[in-house]
């Protein structure tokens, strides 16, 4: 037997003992739970065992080896990269913000499943094989050395090095926002104390065993991940049709909750709550027509209400409350213009019926319809793009010992995703079904318990949002917002399962962003390390000096993205989302035609990341108005997450073009080319 064969079996006994030890775990905390054992002690042993565990294989995986960092020295069997990559693909967005874009958008959010696994079909058919066979360590190697030889490999380097780091920061932040939500959530911290928290997690892996110790911890993290999906989801399909299969259940309610939705539709309770709403955005809408007159004399009420608290010896709760109000109070007509517009879209969007429609593009008009349809086509191919350019998946297929396992891992890495992402779509459906059952109808007064714990993890920006806005005492579905980041986490406490599955459910929602957090994060450090400092900085730098260099960039890009994540600058799936359209358009086009056309030339790889970088970007900045941007800027009417059908293009485009107006490429990496692409 092969040595590489032995090392599979060993593989497979270890990971194999592994899951039944976490069976067992698993158990003995349902045991204690229904001896009395509290709650918060069931969260603290949840958390504590797994990253406890992370950690354990961090320090028995650590080294210092080049190979062994970077690649995890070129031996990771297919089938266990397969597991690792699923891992690292299954982020925060996945885990925790898929289903609740698929139960607030329905069909819509149908994009990201299809996108995301076409993505797959497109490295292993363009990509993975090809940059096995290259070999070296990361993208930037790859796309370096194709685009001619040494004298001209700075330029192209340091781009492709610009544009990992910038996609995967915006991706890091993401996941990093998803482990302090999971941990604020489970032990009760501050929400930004608890990403740092998380962090120390994060750290301990990628610190200490780089690409060697984060593939093992990966393959851990999968399994914890598909445990902790299916028992919730399966208990729920179970409970509501006593079939523990919900991809096969779960297509039963969506006439259900069709016809409940008509009922809400046509509630005169529902209509008033929705009649509220659009008062109160009108009201907005007022003010923002009378600026700045409305923004100074609002500002002026409020210095006079707090005034004569002062004055009257009003309550210090008053008091703070008042001067709150005050300080949070625009700064400047444009602000209040800003702020306020954004208030009114929010009351607009409440006062119409936010039901998620099932139907492919459902909309009132066929323009409205056409219109759906586009973005969401263009979101597909964004995301297909985006996935067949990531760097931090493309480097996984690094780290198998031959191209035919590199491209046996992408199978695999499909199967471990389909098992999660054919099971997404059952939990939306079957969390709406409870919902629109259990909580629409109920009395204020009985609300459940969860309610009260989401809704004050972020009292700033609340998770949960439940307010008796036509004050009947009853709820109504227009009444209840729920963010899309929390649906799966709170699934457990919404169906009445035991605490030890909220426990695992956030085991799970942990171990996904922490996978792919290790591996942006572990990707952001080599590139820098790599490409920038032994590359081009210090070429004669050791083998040790290499890989402390690289641990140390490691440090400050996971301080910086902790910081960034907390101060919040969007949902999961929308930074997500905008990594991916980045993605696409810098590095999609310069590894496609790298690979397949040998008349790309350095000044047009050149030419094609800078021009797809920047007209991405402009784009995004143009229409989305978290920068200034407006929706009447878009173009054809898309979405600023798919600013990568505009990137992309450019990018083939300018590259095509600067390639042949420049000379072609030399015999050597035309010679480089035949070879990576014979069979």
């Amino acid at each position: 037997m092969s040595p590489q064969k032995r090392f599979t079996q060993r593989l497979t006994s270890y990971y194999l003992w592994y899951t039944l030890l976490f069976f067992i775990f698993l158990i003995v905390l349902t045991i204690l739970e229904k001896e009395g054992v509290p709650r918060v002690w069931i969260g603290y042993l949840f958390m504590f065992a797994t990253i406890v565990i992370y950690a354990g294989i961090g320090l028995v995986s650590r080294t210092s080896d080049i190979a062994e960092y970077y690649v995890a020295g070129r031996r990771v069997p297919a089938v266990f990269n397969g597991m690792a990559t699923a891992a690292d693909w299954m982020s925060a967005a996945s885990f925790l913000s898929l289903a609740g874009g698929l139960y607030l958008q329905g069909f819509e959010g149908l994009a990201y499943i299809i996108g995301w696994t076409g993505g797959f079909c497109l490295v292993a058919m363009l990509i993975a094989p090809y940059i096995r066979k290259f070999g070296q360590y990361t993208i930037a190697d790859f796309l370096a050395t194709r685009f001619s030889g040494k004298p001209n490999t700075s330029t192209v380097r340091i781009l492709a090095v610009l544009a990992t780091v910038f996609i995967s920061f915006i991706y890091v932040v993401a996941q990093i926002y998803g482990v302090g939500l999971i941990t604020s959530r489970f032990t009760g911290v501050d929400f930004s104390v608890g990403i740092f928290l998380g962090l120390a997690s994060i750290l301990v892996c990628s610190f200490l065993g780089g690409m060697r110790a984060v593939t093992w911890t990966q393959v851990s993290q999968y399994i914890i991940i598909v445990i902790a999906f299916m028992i919730p989801v399966a208990w729920l399909s179970a409970k509501h049709t006593d079939n523990p299969f919900p991809q096969i259940s779960y297509g039963a309610f969506l006439p259900e909750l069709a016809k409940k939705e008509a009922q809400f539709d046509n509630s005169p309770k529902e209509k008033e709550v929705r009649d509220i709403y659009k008062l109160r955005a009108d009201e907005y809408d007022k003010k923002i027509q009378q600026l700045p007159e409305s923004w100074e004399s609002g500002r002026a009420e409020l210095q006079k209400n707090l005034e004569e608290l002062k004055a009257g010896n009003g309550s210090l709760i008053a008091i703070k409350t008042a001067s709150r109000a005050l300080a949070n109070y625009p700064a400047s007509p444009a602000d209040a213009r800003n702020s306020w517009a954004e208030a009114r879209n929010s009351y607009l969007l409440k006062s119409r019926p936010g039901f998620a429609q099932y139907t492919p593009y459902a909309a009132k008009d066929k323009a409205e319809s056409d219109i759906k349809r586009n973005n969401f086509m263009a979101l597909v191919l964004c995301l297909m793009m985006g996935t067949a350019a990531l760097p931090h998946v493309l480097t996984r297929y690094y780290t198998t010992p031959s191209v035919t396992e590199s491209r046996d891992s992408v199978f695999w890495s499909l199967f471990f995703i389909m098992l999660l992402y054919i099971t997404i779509p059952s939990l939306a459906i079957l969390v709406k079904y409870d919902i629109y059952n259990s909580l629409v109808g109920s009395e204020f007064s009985k609300l459940p318990s969860w309610v009260t714990y989401w809704a004050n993890i972020d009292k700033l920006n609340p998770l949960v949002s439940i307010t008796d806005i036509n004050k009947d005492g009853i709820v109504q579905l227009a009444e209840i917002v729920l963010d899309g980041d929390i649906i799966v986490l709170a699934t457990p406490e919404i169906a009445g399962l035991p605490y030890v599955v909220s426990g695992l459910v956030a085991a799970g929602g942990l171990a996904a962003a922490l996978s792919t957090a290790d591996g942006l994060l572990l990707t952001i450090s080599n590139s820098l390390s790599h490409d920038i400092y032994y590359k081009i900085i210090d070429p004669t730098a050791s083998t040790q000096k290499r890989v402390t260099i690289s641990k140390l960039l490691l440090l400050v890009v996971a301080l910086v993205a902790a910081y960034v994540a907390s101060l919040k600058p969007a949902d999961i799936l929308s930074l997500v989302g905008a990594a991916f359209s980045v993605g696409a358009s810098t590095l999609f086009p310069a590894l496609i035609l790298g690979i397949f056309w040998k008349r790309a030339n350095r000044q047009g790889a050149v030419a094609g990341i800078i021009t797809g970088f920047f007209i991405c970007v402009f784009y995004m900045v143009f229409t989305h108005p978290l920068f200034g941007g407006s929706v009447a800027n878009q173009w054809w009417h898309i979405a600023p997450i798919s600013a990568g059908v505009f990137g992309v293009p450019a990018g083939f485009i300018a590259m095509v073009i600067a390639s042949l107006m420049t000379p072609a490429p030399d015999q050597h990496t035309t010679e480089l080319i035949d070879y990576i692409r014979a069979p």
